[in-house]
């Protein structure tokens, strides 16, 4: 697994990385927290951090995910400001790829939504021998996976649960886990996140008002 958020052209990377840097250091600035208060809240070094609002770096998801905890905000929104709109359409090549695996799998976020709780929406693609682990997330995160092809191993808390095309498994995503592929065959699975709004602070594991 690589360690860098990834996305499809060289151009791709540079305005995704644009865009983060823009909403996390606006996001930073609305709260009035200093890049110590942001490190000691997602757990995530402040020189990362820094990093990030230069636009010098590609963080990878798991980066991403405890940042946007921090601020009681969807990864969708540290891509791109929050839009009101009654519909909105996202063309398939539109949607960034946030996660490449070492044989050629990809993890695609198509949607998310911040009210009035977060939810996201995935599309997975794995190779066999290919795998992600995931820390906790912020508390009362939940995961919705749907297998459309091959099999998965689903690990929560150390336990393994094997799911196969068709089958659906849903599980509390504040601890440790993780997604490997099952098999020989290509993987494709459709994944939820939904996280309850509000502000989390890894510090003290608990959340603060719901963001503005």
């Amino acid at each position: 697994m690589k360690d860098s958020m990834m996305t499809d052209t060289g151009g791709r990377v540079g305005a995704v990385t644009a865009a983060v840097a823009q909403q996390v250091r606006e996001l930073r600035a609305t709260r009035g927290w200093s890049f110590e208060e942001l490190a000691g809240r997602s757990g995530v070094s402040k020189g990362m951090l820094v990093q990030i609002e230069g636009g010098r770096t590609n963080p990878s998801i798991g980066t991403l995910c405890r940042v946007a905890d921090a601020f009681g905000v969807s990864i969708a929104r540290l891509l791109e400001p929050a839009e009101e709109a009654p519909v909105r359409i996202t063309p398939a090549d539109e949607a960034p790829v946030l996660w490449r695996g070492e044989h050629g799998g990809a993890a695609r976020l198509l949607s998310g939504l911040g009210e009035p709780d977060l939810v996201e929406l995935w599309d997975w693609r794995m190779r066999p021998g290919e795998a992600l682990r995931s820390a906790d997330h912020a508390h009362g995160t939940r995961e919705v996976l749907h297998v459309l092809n091959g099999a998965v191993t689903v690990t929560v808390d150390g336990v393994d649960h094997q799911v196969g095309a068709g089958e659906t498994v849903e599980f509390h995503a504040d601890r440790e886990h993780g997604y490997r592929t099952a098999g020989d065959e290509p993987v494709r699975l459709m994944m939820v996140v939904v996280t309850p709004s509000g502000e989390w602070d890894r510090r003290t594991r608990s959340r603060g008002p719901r963001p503005s």
